[in-house]
């Protein structure tokens, strides 16, 4: 019989915080964790293989084959097997191929996230459980940074989204790598981690480090800090325009179903705080037209009624956008976006 092996305090950590998120889940539920054979998802993997069958779950894995890198067949059996042995069980792989459309992480995250998707509706899985650490939240905050974004994005990654479940946003990246040498699990270390032409590989390798070395230990957990704030704050401000958008939005259908139009009165519009007209602009767009706006066109929509001054109308990806006396009009369109 294989010798269990001596609990340490990552191992600890890491089954705590599985144990804790998967807490609402009831009997018999299936739970999959996305396996890439990384320390971070090697780490989640066989935290939830101890805590599912304590709280009565039934724990298995799915591995997405990108093919991407030559022997990638071979690193998703090696996880596979892995995961097995651990005693994962369905243990599921899937090859998947990755259509170019916005570039190579967006299209490469995009195919996953399809395939987990599918795999989970397949064996009517509840939860798929990610390994976004602490360090990955960190990170995620300081690149919305550099790119202006909203509190939204700054707040990171939600610790469950859907069937989606982070348990490990509060594990640092140096824990899992520990939890995985505690247990003599074999970690494969992706080279794409190490490919500076990724923003978020400069990063993590480069930017963090030098602001740990200036500024002092700490700095992660307070980026990390700074998202869960603003999750707070977000929260709050997306509860109360849902409550105001059906005082303001008007959808109009088209012939065969879908809108083609949505008119919002500019009467309510024109009273409402930045932080909450921006946020029902970028709702409108996204609940009528499945577009998500950038901050620029959400504020250059914005001006139409805060700084209405006879301004012709615009273009926004997918989306034409008029000022019509006191209404403000969104329009289906294809045409180019007018330059902000």
């Amino acid at each position: 019989m294989t010798e269990r092996p001596r609990l340490t305090p990552a191992m600890a950590d890491v089954r705590r915080a599985i144990r804790e998120n998967l807490s609402d889940l009831t009997p018999d539920a299936v739970v999959l964790v996305a396996l890439s054979g990384g320390p971070d998802s090697l780490a989640l993997a066989a935290g939830l293989a101890f805590e599912a069958p304590r709280a009565g779950l039934l724990a298995g894995a799915v591995i997405v084959d990108h093919g991407l890198q030559e022997g990638s067949d071979v690193v998703a059996n090696n996880a596979a097997e892995q995961a097995r042995a651990l005693g994962l069980d369905p243990v599921v792989i899937r090859r998947v191929k990755v259509v170019a459309a916005s570039g190579p992480e967006a299209d490469a995250r995009s195919a996953r996230y399809e395939a987990l998707q599918t795999v989970a509706s397949e064996l009517s899985a509840v939860a798929v459980l990610l390994g976004h650490t602490l360090d990955d939240q960190a990170e995620t905050v300081l690149l919305g940074l550099t790119r202006g974004s909203g509190a939204t994005s700054l707040a990171g990654m939600s610790e469950v989204n859907g069937i989606y479940r982070r348990p490990l946003l509060g594990i640092r990246r140096a824990e899992t790598v520990a939890a995985c040498e505690d247990q003599g699990l074999s970690v494969w270390n992706d080279p794409h981690n190490h490919d500076s032409s990724y923003t978020r590989v400069r990063i993590r390798n480069e930017v963090m480090p030098v602001l740990e070395n200036q500024l002092g230990p700490g700095v992660a957990e307070a980026l990390a800090r700074t998202a869960e704030q603003l999750k707070q704050d977000a929260e709050v401000l997306d509860a109360l325009v849902a409550e105001i958008m059906p005082t303001v939005m008007i959808p109009v259908l088209g012939e065969s179903g879908p809108p083609l139009r949505a008119t919002l009165e500019t009467s309510v519009l024109v009273g409402l705080a930045p932080a909450l007209l921006n946020r029902v602009i970028r709702r409108s767009a996204l609940d009528v037209f499945g577009v998500s706006l950038s901050a620029v066109h959400t504020n250059s929509i914005a001006r139409l009624v805060s700084d209405w001054h006879g301004q012709g109308e615009l273009h926004v990806p997918g989306i034409r956008v008029e000022r019509q006396g006191a209404q403000l009009v969104l329009t289906a369109s294809s045409s180019t976006p007018t330059e902000a």
